[in-house]
């Protein structure tokens, strides 16, 4: 399993962390802007990722570390499943299934919210990929508003693996019913454009991958949730969500590559999971 970066891709990382690093601290004496800190665990009863199913009947723990200065932020993140499962092989050699680091940076211009950044997902191989675990790495760019439901668009390009365009649309409000208590909405919708039909095609009506390039409107996530402020660095979120395809293509496409049941036209196409998740932020 590959749970740690690759050499390359760690020298890559740092380089451009101390980059960042570099450019931010120039004027540190003139400003008394302070790093940011966030520590999150999440505990949920599935991992649904861009609509695709990746757990199976098992609660799964997701640790997450940010840090930020000055627009600059590196954040690492993972996930523990409690009870893995591959519908191809026996099964995954270790629990831990995937590390993620993304290196982002954001500006507010007025009205606009500007921010772009790069992914790494470091993904488990199966005992009978162990030498190939083909990761993942993109490179995104986003644009929101400070209005009404800040709606955001972020596009995100793959540039290792999975060939293909992610663009996603999300909106979110956030109600405070007291001091302590928040209730956060929110939606996303997605259009995936694939470049390349053999790491991602388009399924057929018997959700098997068929020779041509997917190419439509995705996954759906309408998302609730209750931010409760314990102190003024402790904040415990209870959340629920739902995830289901955008149109006919993204049916087949989400339960082909879901793992729910024996056969692909058995697995589902929408998913409803929820958790908790605890966080400490300085």
């Amino acid at each position: 399993m590959k749970t740690f970066l690759s050499n390359k891709t760690l020298c890559v990382i740092v380089f451009l962390v101390s980059c960042m690093l570099a450019v931010s601290a120039a004027p540190v004496f003139a400003e008394e802007d302070k790093p940011t800190g966030d520590m999150t665990a999440s505990v949920l009863s599935k991992y649904v990722w861009r609509g695709q199913e990746l757990s199976r009947n098992s609660a799964v723990i997701q640790p997450s570390m940010t840090i930020g200065y000055k627009g600059f932020s590196f954040n690492l993140w993972g996930n523990l499943d409690t009870d893995p499962y591959s519908p191809a092989h026996e099964g995954y050699s270790s629990t831990w299934t995937e590390t993620d680091a993304t290196i982002s940076y954001s500006k507010t211009l007025g009205l606009f919210n500007l921010g772009a950044g790069y992914i790494y997902y470091g993904l488990a191989a199966s005992n009978e990929d162990a030498a190939d675990p083909k990761d993942s790495q993109e490179i995104f760019a986003s644009v929101g508003l400070n209005t009404l439901l800040s709606p955001t668009l972020t596009i995100y390009r793959e540039v290792a693996y999975y060939h293909q365009w992610y663009f996603l649309l999300g909106i979110s409000h956030t109600l405070e019913l007291n001091k302590m208590v928040s209730l956060k909405l929110a939606a996303s919708a997605s259009y995936l454009l694939s470049t390349d039909e053999i790491t991602y095609p388009e399924y057929d009506d018997n959700a098997l991958p068929t020779k041509d390039k997917f190419e439509n409107f995705h996954d759906g996530t309408l998302t609730v949730s209750l931010p409760i402020k314990v102190t003024s660095f402790i904040t415990i979120t209870p959340m629920f969500s739902y995830v289901f395809p955008l149109s006919g293509d993204a049916k087949d496409e989400m339960k082909g590559r879901g793992i729910s049941g024996e056969t692909p036209s058995d697995r589902d196409s929408s998913f409803v999971y929820g958790g908790l998740a605890a966080s400490f932020t300085f």
